[in-house]
């Protein structure tokens, strides 16, 4: 167990100097959270809780910077969140012309949306999936439905340009990844360009969620049918993972995309 836990640290103080540590390396870091398992009943109790700290009460600034690469010069693009919780980017980007649809199983975090956004909505069931609701907004193009993200598919809304994966794959269960990525690219649209938010912390110290997530995960989740690029690394250690026990946070935006043979 100490030589684990030296190991977990090497490589840590690698990712923290911005190294590449090998396959192996990050194997060992990502099983200190295979186990870790949230039910969908716990997260709505968060939501009814209001223990949501990781909303933002505005537009995500790593999407606003990097809006440009993931529309690549289209208008009205059909956009999907998964997790999409009450999200400010979904009016966003609503307001700019594009659609947008996205999933949540709290119930409170969709209303709350609609509402804190002064729009009125419309609620209905939704025979394809039942015990599903989906709430559609009266003057922007958004549908928001209430549902097991696991649930969903192409056969609800179709495919998508683009996806904005802004605390979705660090939340969900480390042992559903396979399964959430299958999901993704069954969603993606051929021209579909895919935002992709990461974190990376040492996961000994914190057993999330949020999840560590390497690069090297995300390759060996959509590297075999798409292309990856990052776009953008980012610095985010603020007092509240200092509190956590975590002496580095980083954030990085990655752009996926199909590849075309």
């Amino acid at each position: 167990m100490l030589y684990e836990s030296s190991s977990v640290m090497f490589v840590s103080v690698m990712f923290m100097l911005g190294g590449k540590p090998s396959w192996c390396q990050t194997n060992k870091m990502l099983s200190a959270q295979a186990d870790r398992v949230m039910a969908l009943g716990e997260w709505e109790e968060r939501w009814r809780e209001d223990q949501t700290g990781w909303h933002r009460p505005h537009v995500n600034k790593m999407l606003e910077s990097n809006i440009e690469k993931v529309l690549d010069g289209r208008k009205g693009v059909k956009f999907f969140f998964p997790l999409c919780g009450k999200a400010l980017d979904m009016k966003w980007l609503a307001d700019m012309g594009h659609s947008v649809v996205g999933v949540e199983i709290a119930e409170k975090a969709i209303k709350q949306f609609f509402e804190e956004s002064n729009m009125t909505y419309s609620e209905e069931t939704v025979s394809a999936l039942p015990g599903a609701k989906v709430y559609k907004s009266s003057e922007r193009n958004i549908s928001l439905y209430q549902c097991d993200l696991y649930n969903f598919s192409s056969a609800i809304e179709g495919q998508f340009g683009g996806i904005w994966d802004r605390g979705s794959l660090v939340a969900i269960n480390p042992r559903d990844r396979q399964k959430y990525a299958a999901l993704i690219t069954s969603l993606m649209d051929k021209d579909c360009r895919y935002l992709l938010d990461t974190l990376l912390y040492n996961p000994e110290v914190y057993k999330g969620p949020p999840f560590f997530v390497p690069d090297e995960q995300v390759q060996s989740l959509f590297g075999k049918s798409c292309d990856i690029e990052l776009l953008q690394s980012l610095d985010a250690l603020t007092d509240r993972e200092k509190a956590r026990g975590m002496d580095f946070f980083t954030e990085k935006v990655h752009l996926i995309t199909l590849k075309t043979n």
